[in-house]
């Protein structure tokens, strides 16, 4: 192996994040094996490549015993000695030899594992990168569409990933090269790499670019504390101040608007309602059915309760096709009747 070999290394380590100890460990493997068939199985044998004097040596190995029955892995006690005296039975006998043809052993071994070792190494590294951003925002960028499914191929730091028809927000569109931010749902490992599942309508996309655009959740002084989502139609998020002087809600909107306007830009235009959460239950409900305005709220159950509004608000709770009602139950946790205020 010459100095282009541990060059190669040292460039794998740096450009495609895989160790150099690694790939070591697994070429000396592959010539042990190398060896051996070229050899013969019989034999015991040791490889030791060193990246720093950029050396690679074999050495035989033959145990110590008190009669010999087979001279290529066993070595008298008597004979032993004579290579050193500290050598007792059961020990093991290392000489280094020198092979004809190892050079060419050598080379091919180390071509195949480094081509190996390559996708192996790739596969980890492209896991563990993943793993770090489950449940993250990614921004990728798209590199084909599939016209006859929708499916969209993207391109990420670390490798190439899907983005399904049905993980996209309704209604949008792509062109190649436009740069998207997607949320990484699902991370499972498979033999030739991770299978990540990476989504847009997902409801956590809208809860991690609230956490990571909004300086006051990013710091911890607003809370998130839930996010209902029908994905390219409206979204209802409910948020909380540990600070009594930051008023929530206003934080998250920015002035004129400018806050939030970088998050609905990346939605494609979704109605976001930012709701004012509430320990108590009554104050929580009436402020998730926002736009509409409640005359009162009954907890009539464990996880149920009743809702008063006027005449001329019931469409507005209820939204269209009962949207507005829906997220907000899913928001809240409870069932909500709806009814006009003198309706039986």
């Amino acid at each position: 192996m010459n100095t282009e070999f541990f060059t190669a290394l040292d460039l794998l380590e740096k450009e495609r994040g895989i160790p150099a100890a690694y790939m070591i460990e697994k070429i000396e493997a592959a010539l042990v094996s190398a060896y051996k068939k070229e050899y013969g199985n019989n034999t015991n044998v040791r490889i030791l490549i060193d990246p720093n004097k950029k050396d690679v040596r074999v050495y035989q190995q033959k145990t110590v015993v008190e009669t010999v029955e087979n001279p290529e892995i066993e070595i008298s006690l008597a004979d032993a000695k004579c290579i050193a005296k500290k050598y007792v039975l059961g020990s093991v006998v290392e000489t280094e030899v020198k092979p004809k043809n190892f050079r060419r052993l050598s080379a091919a071994a180390a071509k195949s594992v480094i081509i190996q070792g390559i996708r192996e190494g790739e596969r980890i590294a492209m896991q563990e990168a993943y793993e770090t951003k489950h449940e993250e925002i990614i921004t990728a960028t798209v590199s084909k569409i599939d016209r006859e499914t929708g499916n969209v191929v993207l391109v990420t730091d670390t490798s190439r990933a899907v983005l399904l028809k049905g993980e996209q927000i309704p209604g949008e569109s792509f062109a190649v090269g436009e740069k998207i931010k997607v949320f990484v749902m699902e991370v499972n490992k498979e033999s030739r790499g991770p299978v990540v599942t990476l989504s847009r309508a997902h409801a956590g996309l809208v809860r991690r670019m609230f956490e990571l655009e909004i300086p006051e959740i990013a710091e911890g002084i607003v809370l998130v504390k839930g996010v209902a989502r029908e994905a390219g139609s409206r979204t209802k998020i409910s948020v909380y101040s540990r600070d009594p002087d930051v008023e929530p809600v206003g934080a998250c909107i920015g002035n004129r608007g400018v806050r939030i306007a970088g998050i609905l830009d990346e939605l494609r235009g979704e109605k976001v309602d930012i709701i004012l959460y509430s320990e108590k239950p009554e104050e929580y409900i009436a402020a998730a059915l926002s736009p509409a305005e409640v005359l009162s709220v009954t907890v009539t159950g464990e996880r149920t309760c009743r809702v008063q509004v006027a005449p001329d608000q019931l469409s507005l709770a209820i939204g269209k096709e009962g949207q507005n009602a829906r997220l907000a139950a899913r928001l809240t946790g409870f069932k909500i009747d709806i009814k006009a205020d003198g309706a039986e």
